[in-house]
């Protein structure tokens, strides 16, 4: 199979026999729910590829190629009476630079605008009757006379754009007073990028244009927007669209059969590459009601070129190309209460909850000092690190951490919030390569009470407890490239909570399976102060009472869950299991079961 990694051309595509997924038995919804179309997914979702696919779909000068292009999909067997009934303009906003100044990105907003209508106009010459003016400095005098061109044909205009917010996204998470003043000359009053709007506003008031189907990841442009562009209906939660782009489950599964049966896998291989890839990638949710989740599209591809190639996994599950959304979660944390609600993001509990999603947020509310959880959840949600998870019992809609690869973001956040110095990081990463080889905890429990406890000392870590402290041994422990690192998998009906599995092509090399038990013990439960807890040996520390009381009940879970952990694995398994329990934020008991 010829799987179109980092493609987004339609044409190139069918022509050219790639993979391609079938969502073309959307288009007579997307019809249905209006002239002006928002729709907003994370990044690297396939976004546009879905422009391009309506590109194709109506562009009037396709005509003789739909049976070409489309016979064999859903689509072409019930075609809408829209069918090549458009002339297709697209414009891509993630093209136009957002640096210099205000002036000189509204002259690049121009300048991309002037170059689509310019290429319109090349591509259509043989249809319009008479030349399209380009004017050098003003695209909106050009767009005019583009749709002065169209009206004097039998058709009218189909507007793509893709990516709408992103060069804005850019100015606003700049963060700086003169990203504010650049982001402002573009949207208010008669900024380049709100007069934009306002002129596809008004094309569609019978000036030619019929059509827009626009594509972001946020909806913070369209609120500064304002009345320049107030026409537009968002569909990205219409549980139709869940899967517009994405995939199922059964695609996933399908293809991976498919690429194992050419590796001659047997068939419990294959299933194995299916789990790999749930781990991993599986669990986006875009409604709020009960929906599939489904697979980010980009990296499903970069599993499915990587394994047909090598007949085996990627070592870094996370394709780079995506790495860059880490830089969403450094924004929440670097915000007033951003680091807390990241470790809660980890932990689990409190769980992230919302009346609604927040789908209106400005500049303002990029820029300006206070946050509340809302914003910073709906922020994260759009960006793609967290995703619908259901509801509370009271009806609040819960956001969590769609899979691994979103995980391992968060927990790097968190590695950087916990242990800045560099050197230190590289000392803890000697630590648990020394555990991971001898099977002794003590140096990982020294490095989390030398280290790790002088951080939670911070007031502005206010919510801990034993979570807290599994959530220092996932940041120092976290391998994505030897495990699969989970924390409180299922294990029929019950919780451990920190499972590390070994990934399956790493089992020929000498890895243990690792499974954690943690409890907390308060200081005054314990009748001492921080001092004389630190002032105690380990011996001291692991004699107290309430210790022993809280690693007797940790030997008992652990007892379950290793029997659960064998049932699963078998024999391959090669398990290690620990309690470990907390004395306050300053001391560490623990033992081997």
């Amino acid at each position: 199979m010829k799987f179109p990694y980092g493609m987004s051309d339609f044409y190139k595509l069918i022509t050219e026999d790639y993979f391609y997924v079938d969502r073309t038995d959307r288009i007579p919804l997307i019809e249905e729910l209006g002239d002006q179309l928002l729709f907003l997914r994370p990044r690297r979702f396939g976004k546009s590829l879905l422009l391009s696919m309506l590109e194709n779909y109506y562009d009037v000068a396709k005509a003789g190629e739909f049976a070409r292009l489309f016979g064999h999909l859903a689509i072409g067997q019930n075609p809408t009476p829209r069918h090549n009934q458009y002339f297709v303009m697209r414009w891509d906003f993630s093209m136009v630079a957002a640096y210099g100044s205000a002036d000189e990105i509204a002259q690049a907003l121009h300048r991309h605008v002037n170059s689509r209508i310019q290429d319109f106009a090349i591509y259509y010459q043989h249809l319009l009757p008479h030349a399209i003016e380009i004017h050098p400095t003003d695209a909106l005098v050009s767009f005019q006379s583009a749709l002065t061109a169209v009206r004097q044909t039998p058709y009218k205009l189909y507007l793509l754009i893709d990516e709408y917010d992103n060069f804005a996204n850019e100015l606003a998470m700049g963060g700086q007073p003169t990203g504010k003043q650049r982001y402002d000359a573009l949207l208010r009053g008669e900024g380049a990028l709100k007069t934009l709007f306002k002129a596809v506003k008004g094309a569609a008031s019978g000036f030619g244009l019929d059509r827009a189907f626009i594509t972001g990841v946020s909806p913070i442009v369209l609120s500064d927007l304002t009345s320049g562009y107030n026409v537009s209906e968002t569909i990205s939660v219409q549980p139709e669209f869940n899967d517009l782009c994405g995939f199922r489950e059964e695609e996933i599964a399908t293809t991976l059969r498919q690429i194992a049966a050419a590796c001659r896998w047997p068939d419990e291989r294959a299933a194995e590459a299916l789990e790999m890839a749930r781990t991993f990638y599986n669990g986006y949710r875009f409604t709020t009601t009960t929906a599939e989740p489904v697979y980010n599209s980009t990296l499903a591809l970069y599993f499915f070129k990587h394994f047909q190639r090598t007949c085996g996994y990627p070592e870094d599950m996370l394709d780079s190309n995506l790495a860059m959304d880490r830089g969403k979660i450094t924004y929440i944390a670097s915000l007033p209460g951003g680091g807390q609600m990241i470790l809660d993001i980890v932990n689990g509990e409190p769980l992230v909850t919302l009346s609604r999603l927040a789908d209106r947020f400005g500049v303002e509310d990029m820029l300006t000092v206070v946050k509340d959880a809302p914003f910073m959840a709906s922020f994260l949600y759009y960006f793609g690190v967290l995703t619908f998870g259901g509801r509370t019992p009271t009806g609040k809609l819960i956001l969590s951490i769609p899979n691994l690869v979103a995980r391992k973001l968060y927990v790097e956040r968190i590695q950087d919030l916990l242990l800045p110095d560099k050197r230190a990081q590289d000392e803890g990463r000697q630590v648990v390569d020394r555990f991971l080889m001898t099977g002794d905890l003590g140096p990982v429990c020294d490095f989390v009470e030398q280290r790790y406890f002088k951080v939670f000392d911070n007031r502005d870590y206010h919510w801990v407890n034993e979570l807290t402290v599994k959530t220092a041994f996932l940041t120092l422990l976290f391998n994505d490239i030897a495990y699969i690192m989970d924390s409180e998998p299922a294990l029929e009906r019950t919780y451990a909570d920190l499972t590390m599995i070994v990934r399956p092509e790493m089992r020929q090399y000498q890895l243990p399976d690792v499974l954690f038990e943690f409890k907390y013990v308060a200081l005054s439960d314990a009748g001492l102060t921080g001092e004389q807890a630190r002032n105690l040996t380990t011996a001291d520390v692991q004699a107290l009472p309430p210790v022993q009381t809280r690693l007797a009940e940790a030997r008992g879970q652990l007892t379950g869950y290793r029997q659960v952990l064998q049932q699963r694995y078998g024999e391959r398994l090669r398990l290690r299991s620990y309690a470990v329990v907390a004395l306050g934020f300053d001391r560490l008991a623990w033992e081997e079961v």
